[in-house]
């Protein structure tokens, strides 16, 4: 499995309105394919939009998910 090695900002500090899957998986402390499952059977706590082919995940939703 490849992590990636870039430099996470924090979720307080985050600017952008959705995280790609990596992102949005290491701030809410599960794996990318977790969250993969959550968008394919539409039954996590929170669900993705689409970009470009792409998942994308609210920072608002994370942010609510963690508490913060």
């Amino acid at each position: 499995m490849v992590r990636n090695t870039h430099v996470t900002t924090e979720l307080d500090q985050e600017n952008r309105s959705t995280l790609p899957t990596d992102e949005a998986a290491y701030h809410l402390n599960r794996s990318e394919q977790t969250l993969r499952i959550w968008a394919c059977k539409e039954k996590g706590p929170i669900r993705p939009k689409r970009i470009n082919g792409r998942l994308h995940w609210s920072v608002n939703e994370i942010r609510r998910l963690v508490g913060g």
